[in-house]
């Protein structure tokens, strides 16, 4: 998974992917850290879709732009849409179910 930090690196991102699902983290926290392996497979299992990391700590910017207030956070964009923000730590199941929800 590629990691993005600034606002630009999140323009490009979305102009030249229509799905992208972005994995807001920091280091010093738990529940991320459990979430990160999951996303990583996620990703290798997954095409069509980018994948990115976003640590809140050094892209400040951008967590204020989705309005990150707790980590980890998990943003599903579709055609520059944000269409789900979901929070905290949540299974691998959910994350394949809310990726078949919202890109098909």
């Amino acid at each position: 998974m590629n990691h993005i930090k600034t606002r630009e690196e999140f323009e490009k991102l979305i102009k030249e992917n229509d799905n992208v699902v972005i994995d807001f983290y920091a280091t010093w926290c738990g529940p991320c850290k459990m979430l990160a392996p999951i996303m990583e497979e996620v990703s290798q299992e997954i095409e069509n879709i980018a994948f990115v990391k976003v640590d809140v700590d050094e892209a400040e910017e951008l967590a204020a732009l989705f309005g990150i207030q707790s980590i980890p956070t998990v943003a599903y964009i579709k055609e520059r849409k944000l269409l789900l923000r979901e929070l905290g730590f949540k299974p691998k199941q959910n994350i394949l179910k809310n990726i078949k929800e919202i890109f098909g």
